[in-house]
């Protein structure tokens, strides 16, 4: 690992793109590390490579594997630390917008603009001292079931973050994606999780929209019961779907049709977006965005897949500061003093690691 990290410092001290990452429950460390600075894009998803895109737009960026050296690692160790919380001060503006924020999705659910929308904030802090290499491994270790990732191109900036949600994997004609909705806190000391009706019927909103997109692109589509995933300090309800990709359908499609899911966006999916786009106050760039593998090769070398991942939980880091975002799903049910506090716990996710 010591090497692999040397590798990544010179990267960066050359101002060079790369992208090192470590998928859900596996035990190395993947790094493509660009040989130029030149900025180059997923067009057809026909390419090989790393692809970053952001949650609005069709600039999909991608670290291709032909301009690329790939560097592949042996964790160390992937032993979970405990959760803890550091006294980061609260700013009483930020809680008043947000809440404000909730509460106008909440009237547009109530005149039927849409049924639900996620609804998110930036946050920035100083860390002059910030270091990558130390983070992203904190990442691994806290969060073994997550993508960690660290993500840098000098024309774009750098962004690190361990996402919980899968958007779509694919190999040949097969694919898998999931639903995944409703946040509550992990108590260490309880064995029974309660889900209420608000978290439960958002979390349907995002089964039953992916299932309706992808229809016309799929067939034999299997999906399971939901069940409790921690990512963590922080619990989700989760839904696995899989099946096949019709002949006359390709990956694009596919992907298109699913991002940006209800998850990170909302239902119907084009009014939710309006209404983010008008009402949020900034730019999300990357956050909700997806990124992953596209087209690589698999254990069987014959075989090629693609592995993207929702960019959730995630960071941006420029001019000596660090930018967070956290999202929260609206309904009719929403309550927004409460959506402020699941924002904080999602910050906690960032904060614990800086």
């Amino acid at each position: 690992m010591i090497d692999f990290f040397i590798k990544v410092k010179q990267q960066q001290a050359q101002n060079l793109p790369f992208v090192i990452y470590n998928k859900p429950n596996k035990k190395k460390v993947i790094g493509f590390f660009q040989k130029n600075d030149h900025l180059y894009f997923a067009e057809d998803f026909n390419e090989v490579g790393f692809v970053f895109a952001p949650f609005s737009g069709n600039q999909m960026i991608l670290i291709p594997r032909k301009e690329s050296v790939k560097w592949v690692s042996q964790l160390d160790s992937l032993e979970e630390k405990d959760s803890f919380y550091f006294p980061f001060p609260e700013n009483d503006q930020d809680k008043e917008h947000f809440e404000a924020l909730v509460q106008k999705g909440i009237d547009a659910i109530g005149e039927g603009v849409f049924e639900k929308v996620v609804l998110s904030r930036e946050e920035i802090m100083e860390v002059p001292n910030f270091d990558l290499v130390s983070v992203f491994e904190k990442l691994i270790k806290a969060y073994p079931t997550a993508c960690v990732y660290c993500w840098y191109h000098p024309k774009i900036g750098l962004w690190i973050g361990a996402t919980p949600e899968r958007l779509l994997k694919a190999k040949k004609d097969r694919f898998y994606t999931m639903a995944l909705a409703g946040t509550q806190v992990f108590d260490k000391n309880s064995s029974n999780v309660v889900w209420g009706e608000k978290e439960k019927e958002e979390q349907q909103f995002v089964t039953d929209f992916i299932l309706d997109s992808i229809k016309m692109l799929t067939s034999e589509v299997a999906v399971s019961s939901p069940y409790t995933l921690k990512a963590g300090n922080i619990l989700h309800i989760k839904t696995d779907i899989e099946g096949i990709i019709n002949k006359d359908s390709n990956l694009k499609e596919v992907v298109s049709a699913l991002h940006p899911t209800p998850a990170v966006c909302g239902l119907p999916k084009k009014a939710a977006k309006d209404f983010i786009l008008e009402n949020e106050g900034y730019d999300r760039q990357y956050y909700t965005g997806f990124l992953g593998e596209l087209n690589c090769e698999s254990t069987n070398k014959e075989k090629t897949k693609t592995d993207l991942f929702v960019n959730l939980r995630c960071m941006q880091i420029k001019d000596k500061q660090v930018h967070l975002y956290m999202g929260c799903g609206i309904t009719k049910n929403s309550i927004p003093e409460k959506e402020w506090e699941e924002s904080r716990n999602k910050s906690m996710t960032m904060k614990r690691v800086l």
